[in-house]
């Protein structure tokens, strides 16, 4: 004769079973050189060039140091992300990655300085218009110039 505990199945919860998500292998992907963490609050990140074929570029350094970029070192990120730095020198401390340093700046001054360019770009292009419109009304054999311009790109035949 059986008795009842025989019969009634195990309790154990389902949380205890392994789940094929977790045991399934992971498909080979290519390595990310450029990979960096999330970029803290009201910064963004961007890779600067230190060296360019062995030869260290100092000046693109320090161009970039004085437009308001901050050199971001491995003790800034967050503990999951482990990147390379520096471990002498004048850059110690610093993440790199083949010839870049990392470096964050703020939002608010990116944001600026995109628009500092794209005024000096209208004022460039205000300065083409008046231009090539003083030859053509001086001259009746210019082509009449269409100052409204629409960047179209085109594949193949229309």
């Amino acid at each position: 004769m059986t008795t009842e505990k025989e019969n009634t199945p195990s309790r154990q919860s389902r949380d205890s079973e392994t789940h094929e998500k977790e045991t399934r292998r992971q498909p080979w992907r290519p390595v990310r050189k450029l990979e960096t963490p999330p970029a803290p609050e009201g910064y963004e990140y961007r890779w600067i060039r230190e060296s360019m074929l062995g030869q260290e570029d100092r000046g693109n350094v320090s161009r970039r140091l004085r437009e308001g970029w901050e050199l971001v070192r491995g003790t800034d990120l967050p503990q999951e992300f482990q990147l390379p730095t520096y471990d002498s020198g004048r850059h110690a401390g610093v993440v790199y990655n083949e010839g870049l340093l990392l470096a964050k700046m703020p939002i608010e001054t990116i944001k600026e300085r995109n628009n500092y360019y794209a005024g000096k770009s209208q004022q460039a292009r205000e300065a083409l218009d008046n231009n090539v419109f003083q030859e053509a009304n001086k001259d009746s054999r210019y082509v009449k110039y269409d100052a409204d311009r629409k960047p179209n790109v085109t594949f193949g035949k229309k």
